[in-house]
């Protein structure tokens, strides 16, 4: 299996740098975008770094499906294999000119995310893991950050409008009054810091799949924890947290009494 994710991993790594070049071609041009049925925006950009991303899957895996955000699930039936896709995780953020954003790639087997990686184009920063071959940030191991008190933590969040949306304020007032550092680093860019040990805790209350694709082993394999609220290892909650495993007991707490 490690020969196998070997090559899976460096064939993503390769896909999300020329989607993220593609992508940058764009950056601070004054694009426009489009915005979807559910108000949320989406440019030229996206779509066709999207198209690119799915076209060398098709090319080198025929066999598997592909879920992405701008053109859905694509299943040839039976598929062991599936990628992940965000062409551009931060759209709000790239149409802005904020450098924030990221090409997000993950591929799960049977079920379980086992690589993946993000790439911040804009600021040239290659995140990414697969199970048991470590986690790298820009070619040396990306770590949790070794603080043990909570207290002293920094926490991002994407947005503060998603606690009240999914109805979870009392969750974020209780962590904002538990750490010491609060910033709005939303999007990918939270969960990179943490598994490059700059931040201990990011969570969102609301989550895609494609949103989070290939975190669960770039955390695991940093020596921290992606998954749900509830201690499980997934992108498929509808919400997410990321921090360290010697902080998580006490994350867990907190939002299973808020």
């Amino acid at each position: 299996m490690a020969a196998d994710l070997s090559a899976y991993y460096d064939f993503m790594v390769e896909t999300a740098y020329l989607a993220g070049r593609l992508v940058l071609a764009h950056y601070q041009t004054g694009i426009q975008p489009d915005f979807k049925a559910d108000d949320t925006p989406v440019t030229v950009a996206d779509r066709k770094a999207e198209e690119l991303i799915r076209g060398r899957i098709e090319q080198r895996y025929p066999g598997h499906s592909i879920l992405g955000e701008e053109f859905g699930s694509d299943d040839p039936g039976g598929a062991s294999h599936r990628w992940i896709i965000d062409p551009i995780d931060g759209t709000k953020s790239f149409i802005r000119g904020v450098p924030l954003f990221a090409v997000l790639i993950g591929l799960e087997i049977e079920g379980v995310v086992q690589a993946g990686c993000a790439y911040f184009p804009a600021l040239d920063e290659m995140l990414a893991a697969a199970v048991s071959l470590g986690s790298w940030w820009n070619g040396r191991r990306a770590r949790v950050s070794p603080l043990a008190d909570l207290r002293q933590a920094a926490m991002a969040y994407t947005s503060y409008a998603n606690f009240l949306k999914a109805g979870r304020l009392h969750q974020w007032e209780r962590l904002q009054t538990t750490t010491a550092i609060r910033r709005g680093w939303g999007d990918a860019y939270g969960y990179l810091l943490v598994a490059t040990g700059r931040v201990e805790l990011m969570l969102d209350p609301l989550m895609n799949p494609w949103d989070c694709g290939p975190f669960p082993p770039i955390l695991q394999e940093a020596g921290g924890y992606f998954g749900d609220w509830r201690g499980h290892i997934t992108i498929h909650a509808g919400e997410a947290l990321a921090t360290t495993q010697t902080l998580l007991p006490d994350v867990l707490k907190i939002l299973e009494d808020s």
